[in-house]
């Protein structure tokens, strides 16, 4: 089996794709997410429901062609962990400048070009983020940068990681800071299935720029 196989779905893929596990102490399967813990490896598609499915079917122990014992929240766990690194990240972004608060700055940063990636907290009302939406579409239009919106931790989450109170809106703005922290979003978001809203929005983005093709 190649070394990048997911033991789920028998395709190979990039390692970003993949999350990897070894065996640690007790033969307990651990979740190695930056990929530099010794020993043999397993890897499963980078998604919630292929780690789940990995563990419900015990294709660990086929995997790694031993006895092994599985969590029984491993894809819990992976999602705290992957969850965590988001946060610790972001708190490092804001202290580097490379955060903005509010919906008005997150606003501007959209329109002005500076923003990398924007944030709702769960709590988030629906007039705020429709603003943010408008900025972003209105951007797109112009030949700016599509900015992807995240919503996936609650507003005590998000104002812990980022020293605020009532932090309800956020803009990570472009930067190395800022690069980190896209990458393990973009990890978080896809093992919790995607952002529907904005996978919609993207969509339907893509389908105006078809029709004003089809119209050219």
């Amino acid at each position: 089996m190649n070394d990048r196989t997911c033991i789920v779905t028998r395709k190979t893929a990039e390692a970003d794709d993949l999350i990897r596990f070894v065996v640690g102490p007790d033969q307990i399967v651990v979740p190695d997410l930056k990929r530099n813990l010794p020993g043999r490896g397993c890897w499963v598609s980078a998604d919630r429901l292929h780690v789940d499915q990995a563990a419900a079917k015990n294709l660990f122990s086929r995997g790694f062609r031993a006895r092994v014992d599985v969590p029984p929240e491993l894809g819990a766990l992976v999602d705290r962990l992957l969850a965590r690194s988001v946060l610790g990240m972001l708190g490092l972004a804001r202290k580097a400048g490379a955060v903005v608060f509010g919906a008005t700055k997150v606003e501007d940063a959209v329109r002005n070009g500076t923003a990398l990636l924007v944030l709702h907290a769960e709590e988030a009302a629906d007039d705020g983020i429709r603003k943010i939406s408008q900025a972003r579409r209105a951007t797109v239009h112009l030949g700016g940068p599509a900015v992807r919106a995240y919503k996936l931790f609650p507003e005590a989450e998000l104002g812990l990681a980022l020293g605020g109170t009532n932090v309800i809106h956020a803009a990570v703005l472009a930067s190395d800071a800022g690069a980190a922290v896209q990458k393990r979003m973009v990890a978080l978001d896809r093992y919790r299935g995607g952002s529907p809203d904005d996978l919609a929005m993207l969509a339907a983005l893509a389908s105006q720029d078809d029709a004003a093709e089809d119209w050219e």
